[in-house]
């Protein structure tokens, strides 16, 4: 691996060509080159080669990438390959739901609390098992459960507190749904995905329709 910095935008990308050479494997390819990848998947090739050049040589000339080994190295890069384990505070409909999401307890991630204030959520379960604990046991839980990656999904007037508290326990990775800018310890990663922000970009496409209305693939 190179020893410069690897920006985000590049980390996002590997996410996607990991997703593609899974479905690539599921389908019984073994190899494919990066422009063929591109194409099936609309990509860019030179952007696929220039992306897994900083990790190290991965293809064949005249044969391509092996698709299994590709996605196992890209697997490594990316963490994937030992659990993170994760909490959501905010047991509300937003936290349940991301929950009981099949998708966020796989390849690498597992949640495994709740937390909440509401002395009514607090002893229940998701649909699919998940305790749901109260939020003032939030360190006790993270240490004994090994918490490494922590999602809020609290209103926006509660977010700063929680954050705070999650700071506290020494965890250095957040997800935050809450449509609010955060301030977090320098030593933690804070990643917010607003949903309203994102309707909003889509409002002023529809309110602009000389605009291209293809939906770009990641960057």
């Amino acid at each position: 691996m190179k020893s410069e910095k690897i920006s985000e935008l590049t980390t996002k990308r590997l996410s996607v060509y990991l997703r593609c050479l899974q479905t690539l494997d599921r389908n019984g390819i073994h190899t494919i080159s990066s422009r063929s990848m591109a194409d099936q998947f609309h990509l860019n090739s030179a952007q696929i080669r220039k992306d897994l050049a900083y990790f190290g040589e991965f293809g064949v000339r005249g044969v391509g990438y092996q698709v299994s080994h590709l996605a196992q190295h890209l697997t490594k890069i990316l963490g994937l390959n030992q659990e993170h384990r994760v909490i959501i505070c905010g047991a509300g409909n937003l936290g349940r739901a991301l929950c009981d999401y099949a998708g966020f307890n796989t390849e690498g991630f597992r949640i495994v609390a709740l937390f909440d204030q509401d002395p009514k959520k607090i002893g229940g379960t998701s649909r699919s098992g998940v305790p749901v604990h109260d939020i003032k046991k939030l360190k006790q839980i993270v240490r004994r459960e090994g918490v490494d990656i922590v999602v809020i999904t609290v209103p926006a007037d509660a977010a700063q507190k929680v954050v705070d508290l999650v700071c506290e326990t020494g965890v250095k990775a957040i997800l935050n749904f809450a449509p609010v800018r955060l301030r977090v310890n320098t030593n933690v990663k804070l990643k917010t995905v607003d949903l309203k922000v994102s309707l909003e970009s889509l409002s002023y496409y529809l309110s602009n329709p000389s605009l291209p209305a293809a939906v770009n693939p990641p960057e």
